[in-house]
């Protein structure tokens, strides 16, 4: 199969292009930030006038992901015109172009839709409540997507990993910072999922060749603060524990507002699937065993200075 993967120099977009080059044909689009890589490369910025049907007549797909998203919290605050575009906008076009050619789409969007305020895990039914622009226009991007393509599916992520530049990732935030003898503190208030990247990016291939539709949380199974997360990456690094602090998010500078509580439940997922989730050690390890392999370094070659 031919896959489509916008947002291909993201943290997602290029891990995905990786893994999914194992198997199928990849054609991923960039706005010129990549170069070298094994998959094929359209050059272009989907916000142009015609960028998205232009994208998806040269590249005649079989399946498309779109990953493609304004995703930092702080950047969405401070453009919140331009996230409008990218996260809702852009993603709106990209179901109906691709409902019109009747292309199965996976639509990312983020588990940061849900207020944090929920004591038990979050379902796909439960009513979103974001608290933050990105979260806002995410949410917007997902009924845009799915009032344009009805048999779409919208995935709700949260995931880590190794990405281009060595920073996208919380999970290289802690290690490049530990690594180097520094002191960092981790947000013990704040509850998440996270899924490596590796394994996200297999169960979205899986849930494109059973065509699910709707939306799903496909998140890890495991949820645990910030705190903690910073805390087994240190362990599994060999690096100090001790050196993470642990912090409340209301003592944070950070200008976007950060929910509680973020734990999905992957229930439906799971089901749809046929399959249990990687569970978290699972992942920890593959995201170990890439830094013992030298992938972090490869994965940078690809960036363009």
């Amino acid at each position: 199969m031919r896959i489509l993967i916008t947002g291909a120099s993201g943290l997602l977009g290029i891990n995905l292009a990786l893994e999914a080059g194992a198997r199928h044909e990849v054609v991923a689009v960039d706005r010129r930030k990549l170069a070298g890589t094994p998959f094929r490369i359209l050059n272009a910025d989907l916000l142009d006038a015609g960028a998205v049907d232009a994208a998806l007549d040269e590249a005649r797909p079989d399946w498309v992901v779109h990953c493609a998203a304004l995703a930092n919290l702080e950047d969405c605050e401070a453009n919140p015109e331009l996230a409008e575009q990218m996260n809702a906008g852009l993603a709106g076009m990209v179901a109906a172009a691709c409902c019109d050619r009747g292309l199965p789409l996976i639509h990312i969007s983020t588990d940061a839709v849900f207020d944090g305020t929920k004591e038990t895990p979050y379902t796909e039914e439960d009513a979103p409540g974001p608290v933050s622009v990105y979260a806002r226009t995410k949410l917007e991007g997902e009924r845009r997507v799915l009032a344009a393509y009805p048999e779409a599916a919208v995935a709700r992520v949260n995931f880590y990993g190794w990405s281009p530049s060595g920073k996208r990732s919380l999970s290289e935030f802690f290690y490049n910072n530990l690594s180097a003898g520094n002191f960092v503190s981790g947000f013990a208030d704040v509850t998440f999922c996270p899924m490596f990247v590796g394994d996200l990016a297999g169960i979205l291939l899986k849930m494109l060749e059973k065509r699910l539709q709707g939306l799903y949380h496909a998140v890890g199974p495991q949820a645990m603060s910030k705190y903690q997360f910073g805390v087994e990456i240190a362990r599994k690094f060999g690096l100090d524990p001790l050196h993470i602090t642990p912090k409340s998010v209301h003592t944070s500078p950070l200008i976007a507002t950060r929910s509680h509580n973020l734990h999905l439940s992957t229930r439906k997922l799971s089901t749809d699937l046929g399959l249990i989730l990687p569970d978290f050690s699972t992942g920890m390890d593959r995201f170990y065993q890439q830094f013992q392999q030298g992938y972090p370094q490869k994965i940078r070659s690809y960036q363009q200075v």
